[in-house]
């Protein structure tokens, strides 16, 4: 039986940041206030000519030195991204044109801020039926592009940033398990409006984040708690057994009421939400990398990845590096 295993990571991030103190001057915030309700201090902001297609191309490149591999190599690029530069065609394909591989599938899936784990399972499912050998999965998000600058709830929650992981086939396990999940009839809970089919054309207000925080962050604990014991159970091991959490980079809070339910050592818990904020999809591929790249997260030993998105969607996957 064949299997999926990662054998490179990758990352970008913008150069330009917003500190706490920046949001100060022009929105009523104070870095207290956003510290103390998510642990943000900072975030990677996209310049004019950034884009999730660029992003997505230097963390791939990223990847493939890491990994020993030339784009050509590649048979699947999967692109997980809520802020695609065109609705068409896909970034995966705006992305096959800049790295120049063969023809190979190209596609993008949207699952918000699961989308990772979403296009890690997909690119793991092609590689087990046989039918690809290596695979490209990428997260690239500019979530600054839909902020509302002067929704003070909103806009100091978010950062841009891209990570990337190259799937190969192998003999033994690297992704151990996984479990997806979606509910649409909590739509509401969290959700960002097109402007395509917009009920009041006529307004001129602008499209915004709509959250329901307190709904959000209880479904956000269970959800992500529930999973990781779904994807352990399946493969048959205890919480005891992972060296470490990727959890998604949504807030601190989460974060620390996950690892209180699951009663895991907070100090085995990667966390990166201080200095690079919320990136949606992007934030456990990005956390992946710097873990790897630092000698923190080390070759053999078990990491648990759990996420929650708009959708609601929801999902946790298990690797062994």
């Amino acid at each position: 039986m064949k299997y999926s295993k990662i054998i490179g990571t990758g990352s970008y991030l913008p150069e330009k940041t917003l500190s706490n103190y920046d949001f100060e001057k022009f929105v009523d915030t104070t870095n207290e206030w956003i510290v103390t309700r998510t642990g943000i201090h900072s975030r990677h902001v996209a310049g004019k000519d950034e884009t999730p297609v660029s992003m997505a191309e230097v963390a791939a490149k990223k990847a493939l030195e890491a990994a020993g591999l030339n784009a050509t190599d590649i048979d699947l690029i999967v692109i997980s991204t809520a802020t695609p530069e065109k609705f068409f065609p896909s970034t995966a394909c705006l992305l096959q044109e800049r790295l120049q591989t063969k023809s190979c599938i190209a596609f993008d899936v949207n699952a918000a801020c699961s989308g990772f784990l979403y296009g890690i399972t997909i690119a793991d499912n092609f590689i087990r039926s046989g039918s690809i050998k290596n695979a490209l999965v990428i997260s690239s998000e500019v979530m600054t592009s839909l902020v509302d600058w002067k929704d003070r709830n909103t806009c100091v929650l978010f950062g841009d940033g891209a990570g990337a992981v190259v799937l190969q086939a192998s003999d033994e396990p690297g992704i151990i398990a996984s479990k997806l999940h979606a509910n649409g009839r909590q739509k509401d809970t969290l959700y960002f409006d097109t402007d395509l089919f917009y009920q009041n054309k006529e307004t001129t207000e602008p499209r915004k984040f709509q959250m329901k925080g307190r709904e959000l962050f209880k479904f956000a604990v269970e959800a992500m708690a529930d999973v990781a014991k779904e994807v352990l159970e399946d493969a048959n091991m205890e919480i005891s057994a992972v060296d470490w959490i990727i959890p998604h980079q949504a807030n601190n809070r989460i974060i620390e009421a996950l690892t209180k339910r699951l009663r895991f050592p907070a100090e085995q818990v990667i966390n990166t939400i201080a200095e690079q904020a919320n990136t949606s999809s992007a934030s456990i591929p990005l956390a992946l990398d710097h873990a790897i790249r630092d000698n923190v997260i080390k070759s053999g030993q078990i990491v648990l990845m759990d996420a929650f998105g708009a959708g609601l969607a929801w999902g946790g996957v298990l690797i062994k590096i």
